[in-house]
Parts: structure tokens; sequence; C-alpha cells
């Protein structure tokens, strides 16, 4: 199997790929990270020389960066990490924000679709929900409630993706 992780670079995303590489051998893996302030290239040292690891440094909202890596790489799935997930930083520049997280998503979305890939894993934030009150009880039919451009920008690719 053959899979392309957006954002394989961030904190979340590289225990993903490591954990992936640590497991199956017929695996391959290609993370696209534009390595933003999220972005650690250290964090991928433990698999760099696995070769069934390879990285791409871009940006999915770069609709034709991604285009190309899908239709080169043919990936059977895309596991969609990545995003601008700083809350303040949101607040204090919402663009790049919202370029990233809707227009990113959409460019990663189009690109699967117009490749056929057959699997694509969404990855969101609780944030979406806003402050849950006890008992903590919420699944994905729990309303949004959005309280920065970050958690607006997540539920809307949320959405996004859901249209998909």
């Amino acid at each position: 199997m053959k899979l392309i992780v957006t954002g394989g670079a961030g904190f979340i995303g590289s225990a993903f790929v490591r954990l992936l590489l640590a497991g199956k051998d017929s695996l391959e893996v290609i993370v696209l990270d534009k390595l933003t302030y999220a972005g650690n290239p250290d964090n991928l040292a433990p698999v760099a020389a696995d070769p069934r690891y390879r990285f791409v440094q871009g940006d999915i909202a770069d609709s034709v960066a991604v285009n190309e890596l899908v239709e080169e790489t043919q990936p059977d799935a895309i596991v969609h990490f990545a995003a601008e997930s700083h809350v303040d930083r949101s607040i204090l520049s919402p663009e790049p924000v919202v370029r990233t997280n809707l227009m990113g998503t959409l460019s990663v979305l189009e690109a699967a679709r117009k490749y056929g890939v057959k699997q694509f894993l969404h990855v969101s934030t609780d944030e979406v929900y806003g402050s849950i009150p006890e008992p903590h009880d919420a699944d994905e039919s729990y309303p949004l409630v959005t309280s920065s451009p970050y958690s607006a920008s997540k539920a809307g690719s949320d959405l996004l993706a859901l249209s998909y």
C-alpha cells in the first residue's frame, strides 16, 4: 500500500509515520510537508533512511504541486494532517490559516478525486466543538462551536471533506 501523508513532519503526523513504518513491510509512505513552524524534519529522522519513506517539501495549497505529486505517486490513500494549527497565530494573522486549512484541503481533495485515490482520511481537531461541558460526551454529530479562525477553518475543512 502506498500513502501520502500531508503534514507528516509535524508532531502528530510524524508519530503516525514512524508508527506506520515500524509495522508493515509492504507499506510505502510519502510525506508532504511545508516545514513551517509546526513541521520539523528531525521528527522523521528515525525513518529517514528507510527505503519505504520519501519526503517532499511542499505546500498543500499549491494545487499544481499537489496534483503533480499525486499523479506521479498514484497513492492508494491520502492521510491529511497538514494544517496551520496555532490558535493565537490564527487570530493575529488569519489569512495563511484559512488559505492552508481550507484551500489546501480543497487542493488535496481535488487531486485525490482527479487521480482516483481510493481512501482519504481527514484529520481534524477537537477545537471545532469549542468547550464541551462535562461529562465530555461528544462525537462527530456534536454541534460545531468555533472560537478562532483556526477552529473555523478546520470546521470548514471538515465539512469540505465530508462533501466529497
